[in-house]
């Protein structure tokens, strides 16, 4: 698997569409990989998705971008903010356009969302979940350091059809 040449930075505000757009094709195309359903998230106004777009190292959307600027995939980062819990982040929403994966692209959003991670004052463990049968992406999570704290069963239902969530973490060493 080799690395391609792309540039990993945050999402900025003025980005919103092509984001929104990135985050509709993962929708569509691969329904049961997340919990928000296309038929909901397409209804949203172009408003709440650049409200969304966090704007600081605690609350971040990751992409990478080809060298000629193209959005192709991204990654989002949300810690929380409450006393007993700052100590903790959750990821969403990874995704890689398809005709980009295979790539070593989700690795390198990942491995940069890691290394943000470590530069928070207090932040002990980031946290996903990830369907079970996106057996590529349970496997990178492990590569990277992230291990299986339990599975939810039945976690999403699309189209009459279960589906069990393998949640894992990351943690920092002290």
């Amino acid at each position: 698997m080799r690395n391609a040449k792309i540039d990993i930075r945050s999402i900025r505000v003025e980005e919103a569409k092509d984001y929104w757009a990135l985050r509709l094709e993962a929708l569509q195309s691969n329904p049961t990989a997340f919990g928000a359903a296309y038929e909901e998230s397409v209804l949203l106004p172009i408003e709440e998705v650049e409200k969304r777009i966090g704007q600081d190292s605690s609350n971040y959307i990751l992409g990478a971008f080809t060298t000629e600027g193209q959005l192709i995939g991204t990654v989002g980062f949300k810690r929380e903010q409450s006393l007993k819990l700052k100590h903790k982040a959750f990821i969403w929403g990874v995704y890689v356009s398809e005709k980009f994966r295979g790539q070593g692209i989700a690795k390198q959003l990942m491995a940069e969302v890691i290394r943000r991670g470590k530069q928070l004052e207090g932040l002990k463990q980031v946290t996903l979940s990830v369907v079970t049968t996106n057996k590529a992406a349970v496997e990178l999570y492990r590569k990277l350091g992230y291990e299986t704290y339990g599975v939810e069963r039945n976690a999403l239902e699309y189209e009459g059809q279960g589906y069990d969530e393998e949640m894992m973490v990351y943690m920092y060493k002290e």
